[in-house]
């Protein structure tokens, strides 16, 4: 069945898996997750995504395997190692370097899979750091959507084979034995802490200073790319660097992320999330606009004197500016919670119905005279300005400002100082722009051309990647089957020369035959009965031998016993051995039954020279005609 990536089925399911399991595959490439899907498909003998779905039911269970075929989790220790090199010599040494005052250092594991890319993290952060450094400094966050493979990330128990990329020196360091295996140190592994996190809809870790995703954006489609992006952009503090997978460019993110090392697909942060491009992150919108309108914004409000703070759509504080966290006392770990569940949200005034009234009617609300105590005590009036914050006709979130009125005149001469200062800076970035714009249109058009090509390249180069990780992931597969069949094979040989040992050693000829009549077992003893070699007789109809038996006064009983007729049978016949020496042959014929006892799967005929008796002696004579012979 070909699948069309836009067949409402297979949309149907998507939703389904989203609304019963809470497992959004909505943002990912199509082509890759129609194919995933249908190799699972294939597998319970599923034809259509509606019947699917229904299984989906019927099979809770079945949720897990889905799942587990579509989240590729191919990674591996050291996987490039040569990036691994740069990342190593560009990155963690300045960094160490620079953080020799003892300051932490925050690492995510985005997509971590089962683990192998977080460890290697770790032993390269302890080979620059030191053991003792790492313990004191290093906090690793690794994180993945896929609970099973979290559970062997905690756990850190690998084969011999997957250690095979890990120099030597390091294997001996940080692994232990354990039976067959090696187990990552413990006194480390627990240094890092796992947990679900789903990239898409779950609020990224801040402040970091490395954020490692590798091979995890290819399996999205563009809108999903940029906005998992604009995420890992704020989640980097100040100087962070992102480490992607060979698959992964970033070409046309380049207002978020530069080029620090291309080849190794690392990648600096450039600059600080302005407030609108943070705001519409959360609100689940991209970035759009000049680049210079953002700036602008940023600067008003770094100019802004007043306090400051910015409630999304959802209700959640997204961010306060330092006159808000210093007049209220909110920390860094307010952002992202309610409105509802600070003391902002009722003192100095009740906030929650003016914020939603705010987003029911799209217009700014007002509330004059708030009177609050400052930190330092003293008692100050503040008007408090609820703003909406719109996108064409959507609608972003809440800026609430509170404007000391208590000094307005001071508030009016900063404002307008920043106002001034805007303006220039807006005429000297226009002037800028009327210079290059002539340039810019020459070179639009080419331009535009090499960045369609390029994502072109760029979507097929994913494209190919996912699939030489599936490919890896069957291959593994099939290498674990290849195992169980060799194990097998060996277990087979093993009977069938215990079967063989036995059948050489006894005394009596022993020939097997099938449902057909045909050959299957021809002992060494019959060999030695008839001359004929086990080569030529297996294989070969019995009743066409041409042997000292007469084999057609055997059809009758071997047939008996193959139709299931008779338990035995014997025969009694004159026969010419392999020496034409005549001979009186005892043939017992009975079923071959297969495991279960029941089923007949041919016959054995078991075959000995019968003896003739002895003669017995002559009477003893009696004494009286004994003496008469001799008289005689």
């Amino acid at each position: 069945m070909t699948a069309n990536p836009l067949d409402p089925a297979f949309e149907a399911l998507l939703e389904h898996v989203k609304r019963v399991r809470g497992f959004d595959f909505t943002g990912y490439k199509r082509s890759t997750l129609v194919r995933r899907v249908r190799k699972r498909m294939d597998e319970v003998g599923m034809e259509g995504y509606g019947a699917y779905t229904a299984f989906l039911d019927q099979h809770p269970d079945e949720f897990s395997a889905l799942f587990d075929t579509i989240l590729i989790n191919v990674t591996g220790f050291y996987r490039d190692a040569e990036a691994w090199e740069a990342l190593t010599r560009e990155v963690l040494a300045p960094l160490a370097d620079r953080r020799r005052g003892g300051e932490p250092i925050r690492v995510w594991s985005a997509g971590c899979a089962s683990g192998e890319e977080t460890y290697t993290v770790v032993m390269a952060l302890a080979e620059v750091l030191g053991e003792e450094g790492f313990r004191a400094r290093v906090k690793v966050y690794a994180t993945d959507v896929d609970e099973h493979a979290l559970m062997q990330a905690r756990q850190a128990v690998y084969p011999a084979k997957a250690l095979e990329a890990v120099p030597a020196a390091l294997r001996a360091k940080y692994f232990q034995p354990v039976g067959m295996q090696f187990c990552f140190r413990p006194e480390l592994r627990r240094l890092v802490i796992f947990g679900r996190h789903d990239l898409v809809r779950d609020a990224p870790i801040s402040h970091l200073d490395l954020l490692v995703s590798r091979n995890t954006l290819m399996y999205f489609n563009a809108d999903t790319q940029a906005r998992i992006l604009s995420r890992f952009h704020f989640a980097l503090g100040e100087g962070g660097v992102l480490f992607l997978g060979k698959a992964e460019m970033l070409r046309s993110h380049g207002s978020l992320f530069a080029p620090l090392n291309l080849r190794a697909r690392l990648f600096a942060r450039v600059q600080r999330a302005p407030l609108r491009e943070w705001v519409m992150m959360t609100a689940g919108t991209a970035p759009p606009g000049p680049r210079h309108e953002l700036r602008l914004r940023e600067a008003a409000l770094d100019a802004a004197s007043a306090a400051q703070v910015v409630v999304s759509r959802d209700g959640a504080v997204v961010l306060a500016n330092d006159p808000a966290r210093a007049l209220f006392g909110l920390a860094a770990a307010d952002l992202g919670r309610p409105l509802q569940d600070l003391t902002l949200s009722y003192r100095p005034a009740d906030l929650r119905t003016p914020v939603e009234q705010v987003m029911a009617e799209r217009r700014k609300v007002v509330l004059e005279h708030v009177e609050h105590t400052a930190p330092g005590g003293e008692l100050r009036a503040y008007d408090v300005h609820l703003v909406p914050m719109l996108e064409g006709a959507g609608l972003l979130g809440v800026s609430v400002s509170f404007v000391d009125v208590t000094a307005a005149h001071r508030l009016n001469v900063e404002l307008q100082d920043a106002n001034q200062e805007l303006e220039t800076a807006f005429e000297e970035l226009q002037s800028t722009n009327e210079e290059l714009e002539t340039t810019n249109e020459e070179l639009q058009s080419t331009v535009e051309e090499l960045e369609t090509t390029n994502e072109e390249l760029q979507s097929t180069n994913e494209e190919l990647e996912t699939m030489n990780e599936e490919l890896q992931s069957t291959n593994e597969e099939l290498e674990t089957i290849n195992d169980e069949l060799a194990r097998r094979s060996a277990e087979l040989n093993a009977v069938n020369a215990y079967v063989s040992s036995i059948l050489t050693s006894v005394r009596v000829a022993v020939v097997v035959v099938d449902p057909d009549s045909t050959i299957r077992v021809w002992n060494r003893r019959a060999e030695d009965f008839w001359g004929l070699r086990a080569e030529e007789a297996v294989g070969h109809p019995f009743q066409n031998l041409e042997i000292g038996l007469p084999v057609e006064r055997l059809k009758g009983a071997v047939r008996a016993c193959i139709e299931g007729r008779s338990d035995a049978e014997e025969v009694v016949v004159d026969a010419v051995n392999r020496m034409g020496r005549p001979i009186v042959c005892r043939v017992t014929v009975a079923p071959f039954r297969g495991e279960a006892g029941s089923e007949v799967n041919g016959a054995v005929l078991v075959m000995e020279e019968q003896r003739a008796p002895a003669p017995a002696p002559d009477p003893a004579p009696e004494p009286g005609k004994a003496k008469a012979k001799r008289a005689r």
